[in-house]
């Protein structure tokens, strides 16, 4: 039997730019495990879609189907969205097995990465770490599980990189949001602030970020404000989808389930607890990126004030 056909579960964007970089780092894995079939699908927006790819994986003659999700932290999405659709895609073809790995989580592969990201923003004649304040930007979830993860990374870098103050903030659903935040930040004193996108690719927050950062610039001149660069496909990053990818055979769930707010009774989503693994993303799944749009496809779909329906999952 020949190994598992890897697929990396993208979350998808409208951004054709963001899709892009998916579709990049997906070719880099596929170098780096010449011997398998390695495919990709999003859960929305792009395609192809998860689903799609499952059924040419089928077609293609794979034998068992190895997936991973291409997010961070397991919030809704890799809880709930992308299991939903691998297991209606078990259920229908009960001879081809298909696992499931867990998020790329807070990893010492990622803090380095994140870490070289930080440094780069250095510039000459800015202030040391030790006079500088550290802003970690995440992507906010409705899963306070998920957005404590990010405090984490910001907590590690801090001390790990020698910064005077680190805080943490989001792109959306949660807070602090960005702009009050830099607004706050900059009444601490320090002469230099790097802000960090905790991202794993671009799209219209990791740019609502650096206009963010910009816009505190002008309103703040006498502070060197310096945008680092979000992770996208710095090798680390590989190295930890590869990591994903090696453990699957072991079985072995490692992700956190004692702070999941569908297992455990979590202060503020109570409701939450023992809902259904369903998807939420049928009706954006496969609809095309905004170039589709633009060539004369028209789909409504209403964005909440994030730009992303109201919710930052995975």
């Amino acid at each position: 039997m020949s190994d598992p056909a890897v697929l990396l579960c993208g979350h998808g964007s409208r951004d054709d730019a963001a899709v892009a970089e998916f579709e990049h780092l997906a070719r880099v894995v596929a170098a780096r495990l010449p011997k398998r079939r390695v495919r990709h699908g999003f859960l929305e927006f792009a395609r192809p879609t998860i689903r799609s790819t499952l059924a040419a994986l089928r077609e293609d003659g794979a034998q068992a189907i190895d997936a991973v999700p291409g997010m961070l932290f397991a919030a809704g999405h890799a809880k709930n969205d992308i299991p939903s659709v691998l297991n209606d895609f078990a259920a229908a073809n009960p001879d081809l097995p298909v696992r499931y790995g867990r998020d790329l989580a807070v990893d010492p592969l990622l803090l380095r990465a994140a870490a070289a990201r930080i440094e780069a923003a250095q510039q000459p004649g800015d202030a040391p770490p030790a006079d500088s304040l550290l802003v970690v930007v995440g992507r906010g979830t409705s899963d306070p599980d998920a957005n404590s993860n990010v405090t984490k990374v910001a907590r590690m870098l801090w001390e790990g990189l020698g910064f005077g103050w680190a805080e943490t903030c989001y792109s959306g659903v949660t807070t602090p949001l960005v702009a009050p935040a830099l607004e706050r930040i900059a009444g601490f004193g320090f002469r230099r602030v790097v802000v960090f996108p905790y991202f794993l690719f671009t799209g219209v927050l990791v740019r609502r970020i650096y206009d963010a950062v910009d816009a505190a610039a002008r309103a703040h001149p006498a502070i060197a404000f310096r945008k680092a660069a979000y992770l996208n496909d710095h090798p680390l990053v590989v190295d930890a989808f590869l990591a994903r990818i090696a453990e699957i055979p072991q079985g072995e769930n490692r992700m956190n389930c004692r702070l999941c707010k569908y297992r455990e009774q979590i202060i503020g989503h109570e409701a939450d607890l023992g809902a259904p693994q369903v998807g939420h993303h049928h009706h954006v799944e496969g609809i095309g990126t905004d170039a589709d749009h633009a060539h004369g496809h028209h789909h409504h779909h209403h964005h909440g004030p994030d730009g992303h329906g109201g919710h930052h999952d995975g």
